[in-house]
């Protein structure tokens, strides 16, 4: 701001720059100081394009995928060339949250020790409305389903749950809201039939379901307040291609700035390793850290 006074006072009122930089508070030298900074314009390009390809991350999402790439340079620096090209991400606003503090729910830290499930509403470039199905995974943040379709039954609900523990196995609890599609008497059915608990969080309380939600809002800034959608079809496309990217590419800032797919990776490597370990008496290594309101305790293994 004082170079910018001197700069002023110098070509507006025709002041010397010693009687300009006395009046401004100014150091001489700083006024004449010419940086030496390297100008990084290849940084600059390459953060500008991963910033244009992601439009929804912040600049430490962006400094992990620069990581990822291999440069070297640390945050602060990533931080200031964020700034200095006008990349900073505007927050939309968010709903008023409740005040006081609330004890986690502990889970076991493993895969499917619980599953999430929820609805996101979104619509064609024609009007008409489609809704999401998506089921989150609590511990490792997977999304293992995101099914798009302009109406989705309790019985669709079972169909796709059905055939999810086929390809990945059964949870340990599936919790959701009071939806009438959720409480129908073909997810009771289904319940039943597969011995899944299922536990429905207090109605008008969704902070209850907090992963899914949590989900539920990145997808909504991330992806779908960014694309246009023509039709059922091409919704299917983009859909299961941006939860593929989720999945194996985004860092999410709840799991070390690891990538949910990873993640899970590294805590069944972990189980594994406290298994063999149980049976041997080699000294235990340090395992990877679980995310908030998870049990680092492995679940009991049931009988059958």
């Amino acid at each position: 701001m004082k170079r910018e006074a001197v700069a002023h006072l110098k070509a507006h009122l025709g002041l010397s720059e010693r009687r300009a930089c006395k009046i401004a508070g100014a150091d001489r030298k700083m006024v004449r100081y010419q940086s030496q900074r390297a100008p990084d314009k290849a940084l600059r390009g390459r953060l500008r394009d991963l910033a244009n390809e992601r439009r929804r991350f912040g600049y430490r999402r962006l400094f992990v995928l620069l990581r990822r790439e291999g440069e070297a340079s640390g945050i602060n620096r990533i931080y200031r060339l964020y700034r200095e090209e006008g990349l900073t991400v505007r927050k939309r606003k968010a709903r008023r949250k409740a005040i006081g503090t609330r004890a986690p729910i502990l889970m076991a830290a493993r895969a499917n020790a619980r599953w999430s499930l929820d609805f996101v509403h979104d619509q064609f470039a024609c009007g008409r409305r489609f809704r999401v199905l998506n089921v989150v995974d609590d511990v490792t943040r997977e999304c293992l389903a995101a099914i798009p379709d302009t109406s989705i039954s309790g019985r669709r609900v079972a169909r796709e749950l059905t055939a999810l523990i086929e390809r990945r196995g059964k949870p340990g609890m599936i919790v959701s809201d009071n939806g009438t599609e959720l409480t129908s008497n073909a997810i009771l059915k289904w319940c039943a039939e597969h011995k899944v608990e299922w536990h429905y969080i207090a109605p008008g309380k969704p902070m209850q379901n907090g992963f899914v939600e949590s989900f539920n809002g990145r997808m909504r800034d991330e992806f779908l307040n960014e694309t246009l959608f023509r039709n059922l079809a091409h919704a299917r496309d983009l859909i299961a291609a941006w939860v593929t990217d989720y999945n194996t590419e985004r860092p999410h800032s709840a799991l070390g700035y690891q990538t949910p797919e990873g993640f899970a990776l590294h805590l069944t490597t972990a189980i594994a390793r406290h298994a063999a370990r149980d049976e041997s008496s080699a000294p235990r290594a340090i395992a990877q850290p679980a995310p908030k309101g998870v049990n680092q305790l492995p679940a009991p293994i049931a009988a059958g």
